[in-house]
């Protein structure tokens, strides 16, 4: 048996997957994986999602050139979580920030930019 068969997806066959610079510490951002997109990314070393809303591979940077290079895959104590260490080229952000985590909520309520910078 594969680590691979001890992982545990959720009801949609998903499993988040948590990308960081593996260079900096800094998270990224976070998308959603199924078995076959984890068994793509450790095939071609690029990180592969599942797109729920296109239902479809998402290869991070195909379209875009902001690839995600993999440097390690972790997974979390309960087998229901990935970390992605990578080498981001460009914008891991589809609004062009370096990072997803580009606002601060603050304790009333309201967002604010927190410095990631745009690119």
């Amino acid at each position: 048996m594969s680590a691979l068969d001890s992982l545990k997806y959720n009801a949609d066959g998903l499993i988040p997957a948590i990308a960081q610079d593996h260079a900096t510490g800094e998270v990224l951002m976070m998308a959603w994986m199924n078995a076959e997109s984890l068994r793509r990314t450790l095939e071609t070393g690029l990180a592969t999602y599942w797109s729920r809303s296109r239902q479809e591979f998402w290869v991070k940077g195909l379209t875009s050139g902001h690839t995600q290079k993999i440097h390690s895959v972790s997974v979390d104590c309960d087998a229901d979580a990935l970390l992605l260490k990578v080498e981001q080229v460009g914008a891991a952000c589809h609004e062009n920030y370096r990072s997803c985590f580009f606002r601060d909520l603050s304790t009333s309520g309201e967002l604010a930019p927190n410095g990631v910078p745009k690119l």
